[in-house]
């Protein structure tokens, strides 16, 4: 749809001079949406043409203003041109901006989402965390493709968001890119957070999300059985090469600590407490969520420790591999132990299921040494075992039916 575009100069009368002159001001209309600046020049009320919107007189001082309207009328043309062609789409304070060289609010999605993960980077290390710049990153990523893929444009002003595009949005991640539900609350979680700067910002008023209601999704936690954890541990592991080996330890050192991949990561001596007993201790906070994990350390995690401690680098007790190393050399392992499925965070809740509950520790004190905020995502647990029960049951009624009847 072609937007009405005007440009008009007139006398701001109501701030004569005591001169009698008045200064000449310019307005640009796009949609209905006006924008206004002055031209920093100043014309006596008879020498003004308010038709024209030029002056009257031929004295040279009056020709030249008339020049530098029709200089400054033209460059707001070139500025509305060049603006649609590269965005599909302007505004009047866009173009006023440009002719002014004035940088003002971010009125485009994706230059406020620029904005906004410029600054998240400079404080990854001080109060926020890498992982979490690159999910912002990975989201700005998504919005752009789906703009240029819908809408066939470069960005997309703020003041358009309405509960289609967000839909929109939610659609394209589901259908195109072939999300699975976590993922698409993730990235639209993560736009929702650009509206609300957006708003603080007072850029828009009304919060687009007003209306969204996302999708929900029960979350499911996946943990390894006994059997699989003996096989794991049990099963020879070649020396070469040697991350398989490695991987392998690291995904066992989890399962009995229920430390996740950047606990185990940052995890050093100075985490490591000996009570008087002779006991060691792990004294670590979340990443995620920064409460503090307490966890005696068993036997196994204990050799593992020691196993490494010639390699270690400066105070961190691992050198832990790359994410993706660590899922490539999980894929072997998988072949190697008969086991359908890893993936690191599964030791994790190995730990809360297989070592923990299904051996009898109360849910609290799983919870002291998980680092979880709240005890009821502790009691998730407490399910996936009751359900484990059921399933087990189920197998056990189907294998011995019919065999043993009372007559």
């Amino acid at each position: 749809m072609r937007s009405t575009f005007k440009i008009l100069f007139y006398l701001n009368t109501s701030k004569r001079k005591k001169s009698g002159v008045c200064p000449v001001m310019g307005r640009i209309t796009v949609d209905g949406n006006i924008a206004q600046f002055s031209l920093k020049e100043d014309v006596h009320p008879d020498c003004w043409d308010a038709k024209k919107g030029r002056t009257r007189g031929k004295i040279r001082e009056q020709t030249e203003l008339n020049r530098k309207i029709e200089q400054t009328e033209q460059s707001i043309r070139n500025i509305y041109t060049k603006t649609v062609e590269k965005c599909g789409y302007v505004t009047a304070e866009q173009v006023k901006n440009e002719l002014t060289g004035v940088t003002g609010k971010s009125d485009t999605l994706l230059k406020l989402f620029r904005e906004h993960n410029e600054e998240y980077e400079k404080r990854v290390g001080i109060d926020r965390k890498h992982i979490s710049y690159y999910n912002y990153v990975n989201t700005y990523n998504n919005l752009s493709s789906f703009i240029r893929s819908k809408y066939g444009q470069e960005d997309y002003p703020i003041k358009q968001l309405n509960i289609t595009f967000i839909n929109d949005f939610d659609f394209y991640l589901r259908v195109d890119a072939k999300f699975k539900t976590n993922s698409i609350q993730f990235h639209v979680i993560n736009l929702k957070k650009i509206i609300t700067r957006a708003i603080n910002q007072g850029i828009i008023s009304k919060n687009p999300f007003g209306d969204y209601v996302p999708p929900r999704t029960e979350l499911k936690y996946f943990h390894i059985s006994s059997e699989e954890l003996t096989r794991i541990i049990s099963t020879p592991v070649p020396e070469k090469p040697e991350k398989l080996q490695y991987v392998r330890d690291m995904f066992v050192f989890s399962c009995f600590t229920g430390l996740a991949y950047a606990e185990i990561r940052q995890l050093s001596g100075k985490h490591l407490r000996k009570t008087p007993d002779g006991k060691v201790w792990i004294d670590i906070s979340r990443q995620k969520t920064g409460v503090e994990c307490n966890i005696k350390l068993l036997q196994l995690p204990l050799s593992i420790i020691e196993k490494y401690r010639c390699e270690r680098k400066g105070d961190l007790l691992f050198n832990l591999p790359t994410a993706t190393t660590i899922c490539y050399n999980l894929r072997k392992l998988e072949k190697l132990c008969d086991i359908k499925h890893l993936h690191f965070h599964m030791a994790r809740h190995t730990f809360a299921t297989v070592i923990c509950l299904n051996n009898g520790v109360p849910l609290e004190t799983i919870s002291k040494m998980m680092g979880h905020s709240s005890i009821h995502t502790t009691q998730i647990y407490a399910e996936i075992t009751s359900q484990k029960v059921g399933a087990d049951m189920k197998k056990l009624a189907e294998r011995t039916k019919g065999k043993h009847v009372i007559n």
